[in-house]
């Protein structure tokens, strides 16, 4: 391909195993230093530095100042996007990486993909939301409807800063463990931040786990379903 965007380098990028490991390892939506993120590729500090350089080069990675320290997180939500399937094409491809123990089934249950949920709750989400119609889907586009808007505001979420933002409000992202799709965009991180503000769930420290308080387990099973008996 002698036109178009440069896939190549990008995929060289994300394919190496060390800095596939601090990709990954960021997928949480945390910022991590340089010895963080070394650890977690298994390399030295002049090896890491050397894989950072080249991400931040490679618009995968960006990188803030405070202080004396420098934390390095993902560019943006498209890298997670990205990443998210990859992981899919993966896992049906049979390349798999075995962590056994509790936290894989929690993995799958729920998880954050950046910043919005994913796993089985997060499909589920994005199930209820397009069988109530409160999202609309046309040809792989997704948007808030008019009933939508009603809905999320009643939720707690500023629907026009939404749409103010120059992030779109909605995208859809195939979640890797699941196969189907979950809610990406600036609305899939409100619904994640709003189930975090009512205490309905919390993120597990140190890994991408949400787990749902007995208060969130009753709360997200009946929300938005009342839409789905109208």
């Amino acid at each position: 391909m002698k036109e178009g965007p440069n896939i190549f380098r990008v995929a060289a990028l994300i394919g190496d195993p060390a800095r596939g490991n601090m990709l990954t390892r960021l997928m949480n939506g945390q910022a991590l230093t340089a010895g963080e993120l070394a650890r977690e590729a298994g390399v030295g500090p002049a090896t890491a530095s050397g894989h950072l350089a080249q991400l931040l080069d490679g618009g995968l990675l960006a990188m803030e100042k405070q202080g004396r320290h420098r934390y390095y997180r993902l560019a943006c939500a498209e890298v997670a996007t990205a990443i998210e399937a990859l992981m899919d094409v993966a896992e049906h491809a049979g390349e798999r990486r075995v962590r056994p123990g509790p936290r894989d089934a929690e993995m799958r249950q729920a998880r954050v993909c950046y910043d919005h949920l994913a796993g089985e709750r997060g499909v589920e989400l994005f199930a209820r939301l397009t069988a109530g119609k409160l999202i609309t889907l046309d040809d792989g586009m997704v948007a808030i409807s008019a009933r939508g808007e009603q809905s999320f505001e009643a939720f707690g979420i500023d629907i026009k800063a939404l749409k103010a933002a120059r992030r779109p409000a909605c995208r859809i992202c195939l979640d890797w463990s699941e196969r189907r799709s979950h809610l990406a965009g600036g609305l899939g991180a409100a619904l994640l931040d709003r189930l975090f503000e009512l205490r309905w769930a919390y993120r597990v420290e140190g890994t991408r786990v949400v787990r749902f308080t007995p208060l969130g387990q009753g709360g997200f099973k009946r929300l938005f379903t009342d839409v789905l008996q109208d």
